[in-house]
């Protein structure tokens, strides 16, 4: 697996930063074993078609593959765990676009009910191959953002849906 450099001084390093939320009838644990699953992601993320986790297990260190998708485009991406908090948050960073992509666990309700933060942080910018490849195909950064929200949400509500089934 390759390395990319990142940036100390990212002029834009907070700008493309993305969160959404989602309140759902699960307790932390259940939904720890949901989110830090990493391999499900294909079920709910509308990006993501597969996750590979060599040696299966996820916990720090853990590096993973992604195959993602939109519309007839395809591509990899390669990815490392970075924040492994058990029932509290996990966040992988994506190598080849410098972006940090968590699950934070908030509880409600003494513990009865969860609250599921999800974020896409971008602390070292954007790379710049990312960035171009963002313009040519899917209409710049700011357009493939909204997308990329949009998604984010939708991967929380389909998460909610197997937690409370």
């Amino acid at each position: 697996m390759t390395t990319a450099a990142t940036p100390s001084n990212a002029p834009d390093h907070r700008e493309h930063d993305l969160r959404a939320e989602i309140e759902v009838d699960a307790t932390p644990a259940q939904t720890w074993a949901l989110v830090s699953d990493l391999r499900r992601m294909p079920e709910w993320s509308p990006q993501v078609r597969r996750t590979f986790v060599p040696g299966g297990a996820v916990g720090p260190g853990s590096r993973m593959v992604n195959l993602n998708h939109r519309g007839w485009m395809h591509w990899p991406t390669q990815a490392k765990v970075v924040r492994f908090d058990p029932h509290r948050e996990i966040a992988f960073r994506v190598t080849e676009n410098w972006t940090v992509w968590s699950f934070t666990l908030e509880p409600l309700d003494d513990g009865t009910r969860t609250r599921i933060v999800h974020r896409r942080e971008t602390p070292d910018g954007i790379s710049p191959l990312s960035k171009g490849l963002t313009k040519v195909a899917f209409g710049g950064v700011p357009a493939f953002g909204q997308e990329m929200q949009q998604g984010m949400q939708r991967t929380l509500e389909r998460m909610r849906a197997t937690l409370e089934s």
